[in-house]
């Protein structure tokens, strides 16, 4: 499975020993706590709730998993649920601590492991600052952001000085679901993943979108995980909207102008899907990902994109590894 470039995992969450210990004594009384249910670490808020295993901690599993996998770098993230169900001082203190620790990750193992940060984006003006200082941390690449932020969209304009913060440094914005659009009808068959994950990706990147922040920041790049979501398969029915609509007729470009803004992961689960992806966007907008660890993830992301037939070898090495580098600089 090796290739001549480095195979980059541009997905993959990590929950950091030190920050799950912050999380249960600080967060106790803001509603978070920490719970057991056999092999499986429960995290919990008010709202929301996420379960993972020990894999998702120990560095040393992670890179036997690498390993395992044909993978040669992850770009670490934390996931659900992140640091903005807190107060901001809690919240400033969670993205400090994970920030810290994936530093120290990076350290230990400088060729394999790197880190997306985190920022208490409840609280903006912190955020900015939280950026500023990750950015100096050694192995910090990119910014890691919920697809709203407690409910509030990500056009909104108190936003858009974090966002300023990361167009001056370079980096890409993650995005990734954590609190999902429609939870009053989701909450049977693990719809708040099947179907809220990629809705409320799509939903982010509207939002972008139309709210203009993609053409107030020229420079700044979003990758949106699982896919793209509904995003790719809605862009034509956004391009019709925008021709006749009036609360779209501030747009001076059509939605699908803006595909290639946004870099997209290989989280697909449908090798024809994966593939109109790569023709609609380009195979130098596609990265690879595989939702490390979940059950919802990709188990073989390497050989996942080795058996898209209809790749050219270029095609594939943009996807395993040259993509990723350059977005993230390493």
């Amino acid at each position: 499975m090796r290739k001549a470039t480095r195979t980059i995992d541009t997905h993959a969450h990590w929950y950091p020993r030190e920050w799950l210990e912050m999380f249960a004594r600080d967060g106790a009384k803001e509603g978070a706590k920490i719970e057991r249910d056999g092999a499986k670490i429960v995290v919990r808020t008010e709202r929301i709730q996420n379960a993972f295993t020990e894999e998702f901690v120990d560095l040393e599993r992670r890179l036997r998993g690498m390993d395992r996998t044909g993978v040669d770098v992850h770009a670490m993230s934390l996931t659900t649920p992140m640091v903005y169900f807190a107060s901001p001082g809690l919240g400033l203190a969670l993205a400090q601590c994970y920030n810290d620790c994936a530093a120290a990750a990076h350290a230990k193992y400088p060729g394999r492991l790197f880190g997306l940060a985190q920022a208490p984006m409840q609280a903006p003006e912190l955020a900015v600052r939280e950026v500023e200082r990750a950015a100096k941390l050694p192995g910090i690449k990119g910014l890691y952001l919920a697809t709203n932020i407690n409910g509030t969209d990500l056009d909104d304009r108190k936003f858009w000085d974090v966002y300023a913060a990361c167009e001056a440094l370079g980096w890409t914005v993650f995005l990734h679901p954590v609190d999902t659009v429609g939870r009053d009808r989701t909450g049977k068959y693990y719809l708040r993943n099947l179907c809220g994950n990629p809705y409320d990706t799509g939903l982010a990147a509207a939002h972008l979108i139309f709210g203009g922040v993609l053409d107030r920041f020229p420079k700044l790049s979003f990758n949106l995980p699982h896919a793209g979501g509904t995003m790719p398969g809605l862009i034509g029915r956004w391009n019709h909207g925008a021709r006749v609509r009036p609360e779209l007729a501030h747009m001076k470009k059509k939605p699908s102008a803006y595909l290639r803004r946004f870099t997209y992961d290989t989280i697909a689960h449908d090798d024809a899907i994966a593939m109109n992806l790569v023709r609609q966007v380009g195979a130098d907008r596609v990265v690879l990902g595989s939702d490390y660890c979940f059950d919802m993830g990709l188990d073989q992301p390497v050989k996942t994109v080795m058996r898209w037939k209809d790749l050219k070898p270029a095609e594939r090495e943009l996807i395993l590894g040259k993509t990723a580098a350059k977005i993230l600089k390493l």
